[in-house]
């Protein structure tokens, strides 16, 4: 099922992205990759949709492997709203994934809710459910198999429901999070899309810890472990430092795949703005230019963008006990 885009030049590149994702015909599709995972909890978890301090908009796109033709493009859209009595949240997630001819958009609404453990300590558990909708376009590329069965359909246009739920432990200086983003997967896809994504259960597992080594200078470690049945485990590791409350900075390793470095601004009150750049350290470095995301996040709301002394003001006056650092 190889194929190259049009460009010659790039068909060993090309079989290395398959090597990665495309074998015997098939791949497993798992959620997409972020490296700013700790600024986009929402996209995996619907049990963190209820945990933010006020209405969040987030946006973000994200172009890997640069260089390669058919390499991954992913664009997110997400909306998280805790409802007024601070225990309930609504969540909104929509995103579309590109790999070669393959395009799939994801859809669903989350809703999540919390319980407190502890005075400073809060559990929150969260369902999310909607659909994903697969678009198959052979005639995007030159293959190299053309009589390869899995051709014979031109196009493929697909509808599948998803289901997925999560937990979220936190506090105000850490989090904890086990997620499935959908339990809808075994024998759900017909022949026909059986031969093109091999739908498997994935787990994720996230954490993260806010040092604060004074008033204007945090440190902040994370940790994300996402596990497919019949794949390696996808582990990264994080740290960023927050200077002033408005400037992050930091680097990331996700284990034998990339190293990446992370930065940040609090453009305003209500705006934040992140950058990674990711440097691939296995055998695909020689082909790819690395890969690039970008993210935006709206807080709407008074206090959403805060900084922390203000935020933890408006907390103290509104009676309530724990707080989400803007972390997470």
């Amino acid at each position: 099922m190889a194929f190259s885009m049009g460009k010659s030049t790039y068909t060993i590149a090309c079989l290395l992205i398959l090597a990665f994702g495309v074998v015997g015909g098939a791949y497993a599709q798992k959620e997409p990759q972020y490296t700013q995972y700790m600024y986009n909890i929402g996209s995996f978890n619907p049990a963190y949709v209820g945990t933010v301090e006020t209405l969040d908009i987030t946006g973000l796109y994200r172009s890997q492997w640069t260089g390669i033709p058919g390499a991954p493009k992913t664009i997110r859209l997400g909306v998280n709203f805790p409802l007024p009595n601070e225990r309930n949240g609504l969540g909104l997630n929509v995103v579309n994934d590109q790999l070669g001819p393959t395009s799939q958009t994801y859809m669903d609404l989350a809703y999540s809710f919390q319980v407190n453990v502890s005075d400073n300590t809060r559990l929150s558990f969260g369902i999310d459910a909607g659909g994903s909708l697969l678009n198959v376009d052979f005639n995007k590329g030159d293959f190299e198999v053309e009589n390869d069965p899995i051709l014979q359909n031109q196009q493929v246009n697909s509808f599948y429901p998803t289901i997925g739920a999560g937990v979220f432990l936190y506090q105000r200086h850490w989090y904890l999070g086990l997620s499935v983003p959908n339990f809808l997967t075994d024998g759900i896809y017909n022949d026909e899309v059986a031969g093109i994504v091999e739908d498997k259960q994935q787990f994720n597992f996230i954490g993260g810890y806010v040092f604060d080594i004074n008033e204007r200078l945090k440190f902040k470690p994370a940790f994300l472990v996402n596990y497919l049945s019949g794949s390696p485990v996808n582990m990264n590791l994080s740290a960023n430092f927050l200077i002033n409350d408005a400037f992050t900075a930091g680097a990331s390793y996700r284990v034998d795949n990339a190293v990446s470095g992370l930065a940040g601004f609090q453009v305003s009150e209500g705006t934040f703005i992140g950058y990674a750049y990711d440097y691939n350290t296995n055998a695909l470095g020689e082909f790819a230019q690395g890969s690039h995301e970008i993210i935006l996040k709206f807080y709407i709301g008074t206090g959403g963008g805060a900084t922390e002394r203000e935020r933890s003001r408006n907390l103290k006056e509104k009676g309530k006990q724990i707080d989400s650092p803007r972390f997470f």
